[in-house]
């Protein structure tokens, strides 16, 4: 009889850390995303920005500095192309970030990035850029990757220095688990 009650407990244990990590991968990343995006904390930079002509602001320098770090569990090496560069705001910026899978496994990378100061994350516009999309790099491959940006001209002048910090995650499992709800819904379809 005892046995049969810690059997029970054991199962509901089982089942809360099981329904804990679930809302951990899948719940969180949303509302933490629409959280920083509504309060504009943590810097988080917004999407794809649209250029439109502007003028650029030769008279004024301002400092861009670039940082690549990796999530625990992601063993690849990544880092950016320059530790730092002096831009003119209006002006359109290519740069690049380096990846390498030392793995002897296909990984898929995701790139998050964050500005500090937070205020400058409303200034500080990406037309094109590798966190985007998720990077796949098979194992011992490297990649160079595109970042191309444009500091605005009304970035307030007490704003001399910026910092884009990229941090990359390991999403190769949430990626393989999605094809495999897709081929299954698929399969039930068809």
């Amino acid at each position: 009889m005892a046995w049969s009650a810690n059997s029970k407990t054991t199962a509901r244990l089982l089942t809360l850390a099981v329904g804990m990590l679930g809302f951990a991968l899948f719940v969180m990343p949303p509302l933490y995303d629409a959280f920083c995006e509504v309060t504009g904390l943590n810097g988080k930079t917004g999407g794809r920005y649209e250029a439109v002509p502007a003028a650029v602001d030769r008279q004024r320098l301002v400092k861009v500095q670039f940082v690549a770090s990796n999530n625990e569990s992601m063993p690849w090496e990544f880092k950016p192309g320059v530790v730092e560069m002096r831009v003119h705001p209006g002006e359109a910026i290519d740069t690049v970030f380096h990846a390498r899978n030392p793995t002897g496994q296909d990984m898929v990378g995701q790139a998050i990035p964050s500005l500090a100061p937070s205020k400058a994350a409303a200034y500080f516009h990406k037309t094109e850029c590798f966190c985007f999309n998720q990077q796949t790099l098979n194992g011992g491959e490297s990649a160079e990757l595109a970042l191309r940006f444009i500091v605005d001209p009304d970035l307030p002048p007490s704003i001399n220095t910026i910092t884009l910090s990229y941090t990359l995650f390991d999403v190769t499992e949430r990626v393989a688990h999605q094809t495999d709800n897709k081929n299954t819904d698929s399969e039930r379809e068809g």
